[in-house]
């Protein structure tokens, strides 16, 4: 155990050089001292408790998610009456009282249709209950009825994708390190770090980019719009900026039969070649390619309307077919505007509307005292461990502190090469291993005594002491490390950042508190041979 040929002390020096040059940006940034921007840069993150940041409460509406799911229905349910063999034809569609009733037009087909929608049910969860509620009354009129446990599993599946988008949508900002999490039911709290007005962010947010193309009912009487009155099988939309309606504030569409954005693959900021203004240049992918050429082809010459968030964008007349499965999006644009929009509909629509209920900024004073106080910390934490070891074990001593400090530095590179994030709890967890890094010298150090009293070499003991406390470190360290690993998986925010330093600090502890302790004490006694093990 103690053969340490040229090739592995190169490897190991090298490794450690390499871990600690890593930490020099952070460190000659929490000093103030300029780095060299020639050189590469990585740098631990500060977490909104040490460098501020801004905190946002996202609430959403859990009556939108009914409605969606009426409309969503009734549109499935069109579809497969359709599509029945024979064809199953219905009356209107009502969607009053929260539920779903339409009435055939051939009562002997009662049995059929509803084999058609008991495949549009499934089964709510764990619950055993099914989400929707099917009767049948009068002999020939269905009633479909959300249930509650679908509703609550339907607000739950819309709040986790929800989450995902918000994650997806700041992570395209460039911002490093948020923390997104749900909060009870229907709320979503956001904390971006280092962030100082989050009014970017809460545009971002806000918007649903529910992206929709449908064909404008040209039969619409403009007295009928003004008036809020559409015709059957249609709805009013009012433009976002009235300036494109003409003067007209809203306008007729068909309420089903259009294009849903959830078939975009890409969407990017873009300039109109006519004008140079900006635009966002969509792409489908080959389903959605397929029914956007489709919509086209067969309503040329006719006005199809671009939909956003409920609010029609602009409403241009298909001259001729689309079919590269591309578009572009336009409407008064500015470059900011038309990528943040690119970044929604890339991220994808938010299923349901999110609200700012509670928004704060955080400023960086506590942080810059949370640091300062931190490293009055870890500094007399450390001298008091290193005067112990110090005095109690001499030369190892001296080769235990030594191997301390280059386990902070190791951390702290290797943190800032991952891209990690430094919170409070995190520097709690740097402290933790300055006194946890030496146990395992104090486990190697106290065995190496046992083996001397019981009259073994000065060789042998060393080496005794290093094979036997290492199966003990070991085990001690895959507990912790277990334990590490639970913490980052179900911990959220500060959790995390301390199971991060946990985790991190097991692996360089052990890395510099006995390889490199053992190696230096190698060359030690191959160079001095003594008789003697002063320890």
């Amino acid at each position: 155990m103690l053969d340490f040929p040229l090739w592995k002390r190169v490897w190991y020096w090298g490794l450690t050089i390499v871990a600690m040059a890593a930490a020099l940006p952070s460190l000659c940034s929490i000093a103030n001292v300029p780095w060299p921007s020639a050189l590469p840069d990585p740098m631990v993150n500060l977490g909104l408790d040490l460098a501020g940041g801004s905190h946002i409460l996202l609430e959403a509406d859990k009556r939108q998610v009914a409605q969606q799911r009426i409309e969503n229905m009734e549109e499935s349910v069109r579809g497969r009456m359709r599509l029945a063999e024979p064809r199953i034809a219905i009356g209107d569609i009502s969607r009053s009282d929260g539920r779903l009733s339409f009435m055939l037009k051939d009562p002997s087909q009662v049995d059929a249709a509803r084999e058609e929608i008991l495949p549009l049910t499934t089964g709510a969860g764990l619950t055993g209950q099914r989400d929707w509620d099917i009767k049948v009354v009068d002999g020939s009129r269905f009633i479909l009825t959300p249930t509650s446990e679908g509703l609550e599993q339907a607000v739950t599946n819309a709040m986790d994708s929800a989450t995902e988008v918000v994650r997806k949508r700041i992570d395209a900002l460039g911002t490093r390190e948020p923390t997104i999490i749900r909060q009870g039911e229907e709320r979503i709290v956001v904390q971006v770090p280092g962030l100082q007005d989050p009014s970017a962010l809460k545009s971002l947010l806000g918007q649903t980019a529910k992206l929709e193309f449908k064909l404008v009912d040209v039969t619409a009487s403009p007295n009928d719009i003004a008036q809020g009155i559409a015709p059957p099988g249609s709805e009013i939309v009012p433009y976002a900026n009235p300036r494109e309606g003409a003067g007209a504030p809203a306008i007729a569409v068909r309420r089903l039969g259009g294009i849903k954005g959830d078939r975009l693959t890409d969407a990017k900021q873009a300039f109109d070649p006519k004008n140079n203004a900006p635009v966002v240049s969509i792409t489908f992918d080959q389903e959605g390619g397929r029914k956007f050429a489709e919509l086209t082809t067969q309503n040329v010459n006719r006005p199809f309307a671009i939909i956003l968030d409920g609010k029609v964008l602009s409403a241009p007349n298909i001259n001729e077919p689309i079919l590269g499965g591309s578009a572009q999006i336009s409407g008064n644009f500015t470059v900011e505007t038309a990528n943040q929009l690119a970044i929604s509909l890339r991220s994808g629509a938010l299923p349901v509307d999110l609200t700012v209920v509670e928004e704060r900024t955080v400023g960086p004073d506590l942080g810059a005292d949370s640091i300062r106080k931190g490293l009055i910390a870890m500094t007399i934490g450390s001298l008091g461990v290193v005067l112990l070891m110090i005095f109690t074990y001499g030369r190892f001593g001296i080769y235990a502190t030594i191997a301390l400090v280059i386990n902070v530095l190791m951390i702290l590179g290797i943190m800032a090469v991952m891209n990690t994030t430094l919170t409070l709890p995190g520097i709690a967890g740097f402290v933790l291993t300055i006194g946890a890094a030496v146990d395992a010298n104090v486990l190697i150090y106290e065995r190496m005594r046992e083996e001397r009293r019981k009259g073994r070499r000065v060789i042998a003991a060393v080496e005794n002491g290093y094979k036997e406390a290492s199966r003990a470190i070991y085990d001690a360290n895959v507990t912790n490390f277990i334990a590490g690993v639970l913490l980052f998986l179900f911990g959220t925010g500060p959790v995390r950042g301390f199971a991060v330093v946990l985790i991190i600090g097991l692996f360089t502890s052990v890395f510099t508190g006995v390889t490199l302790t053992r190696m230096w004490v190698a060359t030690w006694l191959r160079k001095a041979r003594p008789t003697e093990l002063h320890v």
